[in-house]
């Protein structure tokens, strides 16, 4: 276990405790403990947030409303790492980094701001995960389904150093379009589009991802191509393959948590395009940030209720009977980790049967 630093970890302690003592409603009726849970849990390398929430909780995505967290707090969380104790407190149904009645004889620490430059990246790269990040790399860095409207301005290569097919390391392509100052970019082909399950309008295409390119030099005037040298390659890239930006450092600490406003999504593909997924995989869901999705919504997944014969109902041969549509059936959970505007990324969580596109993934209840 490392060593860290003690005034991190007591002004860590103190902000996540602070914040409980400023919210202090309740959590919401379905954010129950679970009837087992313990007293405390001392946190170890590889334990993930959704792990560490289920242990005390029966909803993982529970978790900001038991520290008391509010929406910038959620966004920008308070790290835990390896060799703290996390404490269930019973009294006040809240979890702490302060064991309950050890502080100031109410169970609360001092109020003790959380200092910016305390923190630190070796620090960040070390606290727990929300969930297991090995899972979803490929999908928080590689463009493997790019939306609509990302494909009409995307520059395009035109051009290879020497009308070369293969290309590799350090070869020369051109690229025509707008860079928007950008100068690392990721090269991908688009592939099959992407419907919407529920209106059929094509909302992204999936993309093979081919490697990456770094500007070499901006096109001259009255030169229409922009000169670049091949970084690294996956698959062959050539002529009409296209650049999107490379994108930020991923954010990997993010809370499980429940979207802010309802959302009713369906689930639109499954990665590698098979017809079911199971737990630890992928899927893209039909909403993004426009509909109010952020990276860590927690959604519950259903199986749309069958529509079946009513029994007491009468017909000729079978025919004219009324119907009865059967309620959905809640399976498992989504926990989305990379959102665009109109789509999202899931990873398929805790789920008691197969996920099938076209199924239903919404707000908790």
């Amino acid at each position: 276990m490392k060593n860290f630093s003690t005034v991190v970890t007591r002004a860590a302690a103190a902000a996540l405790v602070a914040c409980a003592m400023a919210s202090p409603a309740q959590a919401a009726p379905a954010c129950t403990f679970r009837p087992n849970a313990p007293d405390q849990h001392v946190v170890v390398k590889g334990d993930t947030l959704w792990d560490i929430s289920g242990t005390f909780l029966q909803n993982p995505w529970c978790w900001p409303q038991v520290w008391g967290m509010n929406r910038d707090e959620i966004r920008n969380p308070h790290w835990i790492y390896p060799g703290q104790v996390i404490y269930f407190d019973r009294s006040r149904g809240r979890l702490s980094l302060t064991r309950p009645g050890s502080a100031d004889g109410r169970g609360e620490p001092p109020l003790t701001k959380l200092s910016p430059q305390l923190r630190s990246e070796s620090l960040e790269r070390d606290a727990v995960q929300s969930i297991p990040a090995g899972m979803i790399e490929p999908y928080l860095t590689q463009p493997l389904v790019v939306e609509a409207d990302a494909l009409a301005g995307a520059p395009r290569i035109v051009a290879s150093q020497e009308g070369r097919v293969y290309l590799g390391t350090g070869d020369r392509v051109y690229v025509k379009g707008e860079l928007q100052g950008g100068r690392t970019f990721q090269v991908f082909r688009p592939g099959g589009p992407l419907r919407d399950p529920q209106t059929g309008k094509v909302l992204a295409h999936e993309a093979a991802y081919l490697g990456t390119v770094t500007l070499d030099r901006a096109a001259a005037p009255g030169v229409d191509a922009h000169t670049f040298r091949v970084a690294e390659t996956r698959q062959e890239m050539g002529v009409g393959d296209l650049l999107v930006p490379m994108p930020p450092t991923p954010v990997r600490n993010y809370m499980p948590h429940a979207p802010a406003q309802p959302v009713d999504a369906r689930v639109m593909s499954i990665h590698a395009g098979v017809s079911y997924a199971g737990q630890s995989q992928v899927v893209t869901v039909n909403r993004g940030s426009v509909d109010g999705l952020d990276v860590g919504s927690v959604l519950q997944l259903y199986h749309l209720g069958k529509t079946v014969p009513d029994p007491a109902s009468k017909g000729v041969l079978g025919f004219g009977k009324r119907t009865i549509k059967l309620p959905d059936e809640q399976y498992g959970s989504l926990f989305i980790f990379r959102v665009f505007n109109k789509v999202s990324y899931g990873l398929i969580m805790q789920v008691r049967a197969p996920v099938e596109v076209g199924d239903v993934a919404k707000s908790p209840e």
